[in-house]
């Protein structure tokens, strides 16, 4: 985690300092803030890794982040549009993605409700329907900014904890055949989202349109080679790839420090994503197994979606590669969830895997 922040830091400044210092503005600018950002999230994980993770399970918690989140999502639809979007709420001169501590919020909702109703899991009024209906209301929420990647992000973060909680497969099959039609109205809806798609499946049929960012993005790759060409020597950063100091720094990294730069990027994603696991697992009760679980699983799934956009393995979504990309709402929420996650470790048994957490494949 350190490794990976540190590596945003500098890469932050690399993809940046050029086109900025074109635009007139200091080189400086986004290394001193993500610096800043860096060093207030590692500063709030060193607070939340000693706050005990069981005191997230009282109702009181719970239930004051939700109203917190609901009025902040509703709050940011009537801010100012950036990007064709309403995603931003400003509290003096921060800027903060609400959406991106609801995930944090619905975890901890998710996590404590299946400590309690996890051997009824396949009773749906019982279990299905609370997750579903605050579930479901702020992933509307996060929709209507609009923010698509986000809003299935943590869609997939519920799905994969309840998962665990061992549901029934009849449900997940249900459950998957419904999302499938779901996702291809929200495609359909916003004309754009669909032109992706197409961009995505043919690269080259519009590579000045919709797959321009997916075609530079793949050159900036394949230049790196095995080495790369150097840190800051990188080419497609300067005006080719857009946000290159952020939804695809991914690229730049790829293109400076080569395959083996890239390869230890992803390599930290692995370890993390290891590591969660087997906190999870060796948890001391449910509730910080299934935290640990979505925690994991909210670092995991995002750095997936990101890297494979870089990649050309699914269609450009504006997804932040956590812990590495530019932006302090990201940066913050995911380092005080990596905080979390190493007081959940801290509390973790040392000598045997607590069976009575997750359930196992027989369960």
């Amino acid at each position: 985690m350190l490794l990976l922040v540190c590596t945003s830091v500098v890469m932050v400044y690399s993809a940046s300092a050029v086109v900025l210092a074109q635009k007139g503005q200091s080189p400086y600018l986004l290394l001193f803030k993500q610096g800043t950002f860096a060093l207030l999230g590692l500063f709030l994980m060193q607070v939340v890794m000693r706050i005990d993770y069981r005191n997230y399970r009282q109702p009181v918690v719970i239930w004051t982040g939700l109203v917190v989140v609901g009025i902040a999502l509703v709050a940011v639809l009537f801010g100012r549009p950036v990007n064709g979007a309403t995603r931003w709420l400003n509290v003096g001169p921060l800027g903060i993605q609400p959406s991106e501590l609801a995930k944090i919020v619905i975890i901890f909702f998710i996590a404590a409700l299946l400590e309690r109703r996890m051997e009824r899991i396949d009773e749906p009024a019982y279990a299905l329907l609370p997750i579903g209906a605050v579930l479901g209301g702020i992933v509307l929420l996060i929709l209507i900014e609009p923010d698509l990647g986000t809003a299935v992000s943590v869609a997939l973060i519920a799905g994969v904890m309840v998962f665990a909680a061992g549901i029934d497969y009849r449900y997940i099959a249900a459950l998957g055949a419904m999302a499938v039609p779901a996702l291809y109205f929200l495609l359909q809806m916003q004309e754009y989202r669909w032109r992706r798609v197409e961009a995505f499946l043919d690269p080259w049929s519009n590579p000045h349109g919709e797959s321009y960012q997916m075609i530079q993005s793949m050159i900036a790759v394949g230049v790196g080679g095995v080495s790369g060409r150097g840190l800051m020597d990188g080419m497609q950063k300067l005006f080719y790839l857009p946000e290159p100091h952020n939804d695809f720094i991914y690229a730049v990294l790829s293109e400076e420090l080569g395959l083996v730069g890239a390869t230890v990027a992803l390599g930290c994603f692995c370890v993390i994503g290891w590591r969660g696991l087997r906190t999870a697992m060796r948890a001391p009760d449910r509730f910080g197994a299934f935290l640990a679980l979505g925690l994991t699983t909210m670092v995991a799934f995002q750095a997936f979606f990101n890297i494979s956009v870089v990649l050309g393995l699914l269609p450009t979504k504006g997804i932040p590669l956590p812990l590495v990309s530019y932006g302090g709402s990201s940066l913050l929420i995911n380092l005080v969830g990596m905080g979390i996650l190493l007081n959940v470790s801290q509390h973790a048994s040392t000598s045997h895997v607590v069976t009575t957490t997750l359930p196992t494949a027989d369960a």
